[in-house]
């Protein structure tokens, strides 16, 4: 699991292929087709060659050359019958499709590619949507543009709050808002109203609330009304929320409604930042870290109160195409016994996982903010690590967790990159 299968299923297939360029025929097979010139009628078009193999079309666009499997290229076609453009969805049976076929025909133009099937039927596509959707192409994008940041970075960008009628009023408000989250992973709203009731208008203004174990919207104070070290005045360490879900919730809210007291600043830590630090200094930490899995349990049993709660994954979780960090899952506190890999691997895990927390921890790391009322926060537990120094007197909190997918899903409309 966790992605090592994929990841070595396409490493064996890149390295059993053997394409060179020029392309030349491998062996006695016949050669389907001759590479095909670049069109000079089209001097603002990149150059295009291809080349058919047995079950795969060889396709250079510009700097980009394509695998593309045949049965690949007959199931992704566009065309009216295969395709529902008002639903974007596929109407193509895709068990249908011969895991055999080859096309009768291609052609290339300046812009698209045609192939014609042994039914007849035609499939097009635009070189520059290949270009895209190819993996090739996918493994050279980016899927979330990030700046990662330590406290000097942070500070000096100046990265502005919104206001709260900005926010909850306007789309240019609400997008700047959403652009600096996702650049960031944190992102604040001055001028709320100090209440929990208007928390929730807020953070129902870009996604739906999460229900969780600890209800929609929580509320709590030191008063340890849950099995939490959070539900005390005590220090927290950098940690990311819910390890111990299957999937951790997305995004953090939090609201500091009242504090009549010292301490209880806020810290925060860029974990991709510190992830990044260690891939540089020793990638073979990184990549344990990324593929050993671990459990972290939550359990509880406080008044009336009773869960116990398992989620599985390692600390750091990537895309297999192109090796982009999306998931950090850090807590200490949470962290269950290794008892996924054998002892050889546990060491190793230990040094790996040492190299994370010393970056993790390092003071330039650390950003530092005192939450006050009217100033609301919200993190990217995906992302960002949050922590909490001790604290005297009486400090209450609000906030909630909100549905990663639909955060993403309102930045996606206001024509962000998410």
């Amino acid at each position: 699991m966790w992605c090592q299968r994929l990841a070595w299923l396409l490493r064996g297939r890149r390295g059993s292929t053997g394409h060179r360029w020029p392309w030349l025929p491998r062996g006695p097979g016949p050669v389907l087709a001759v590479p095909a010139r670049c069109h000079p009628t089209a001097p603002a078009s990149p150059c295009c060659a291809w080349q058919l193999h047995q079950d795969h079309l060889e396709l250079r666009y510009g700097s980009t050359v394509m695998r593309l499997d045949f049965v690949w290229l007959r199931d992704h076609c566009r065309s009216a019958s295969c395709y529902n453009a008002k639903t974007s969805q596929r109407s193509l049976d895709t068990a249908s499709v011969d895991l055999a076929i080859q096309p009768q025909a291609v052609r290339v133009d300046e812009t698209t590619l045609f192939l014609t099937w042994p039914d007849g039927h035609v499939t097009r596509y635009g070189l520059e949507w290949l270009a895209r959707n190819s993996y090739e192409g996918q493994k050279q994008q980016v899927m979330h543009p990030r700046i990662l940041w330590n406290a000097e970075i942070y500070q000096q960008a100046q990265v502005p709050s919104t206001d709260c009628q900005s926010f909850l009023e306007t789309d240019e408000g609400l997008k700047e808002f959403l652009q600096n989250f996702l650049l960031y992973g944190i992102a604040f709203v001055e001028n709320v109203p100090p209440t929990k009731e208007d928390t929730e208008i807020l953070a129902k203004r870009i996604s739906i609330i999460r229900e969780t174990i600890y209800g929609r919207m929580w509320y709590f104070t030191s008063d340890f009304s849950r099995g939490d070290t959070a539900y005390t005045k005590l220090a927290l360490d950098r940690h990311t929320d819910t390890t111990y879900f299957q999937e951790p919730c997305g995004i953090q809210v939090f609201h500091c409604l009242k504090h009549e007291g010292t301490g209880g600043r806020t810290l925060l830590v860029d974990g991709f930042h510190a992830a990044e630090r260690v891939l540089h200094q020793a990638p073979e930490h990184f990549e344990l870290l990324a593929k050993v899995p671990l459990k972290h349990e939550y359990v509880e049993n406080v008044g009336g109160c009773h869960n116990h709660m398992i989620g599985v994954g390692p600390v750091l979780n990537v895309y297999p195409w192109n090796n982009e960090l999306y998931l950090i899952r850090y807590n200490n506190y949470d962290r269950a016994v290794i008892n996924t890999v054998p002892h050889d691997v546990v060491r190793r895990w230990y040094h790996a996982h040492r190299a994370l927390t010393a970056e993790l921890r390092r003071p330039h790391n650390e950003l530092w903010v005192k939450l006050k009322p009217g100033k609301v926060l919200f993190v990217d537990n995906w992302r960002v690590l949050h922590g909490r120094e001790a604290f005297t007197g009486y400090r209450q909190l609000c906030g909630c967790y909100l549905t990663r997918d639909d955060v993403l899903n309102t930045a996606r409309l206001l024509g962000l990159q998410a």
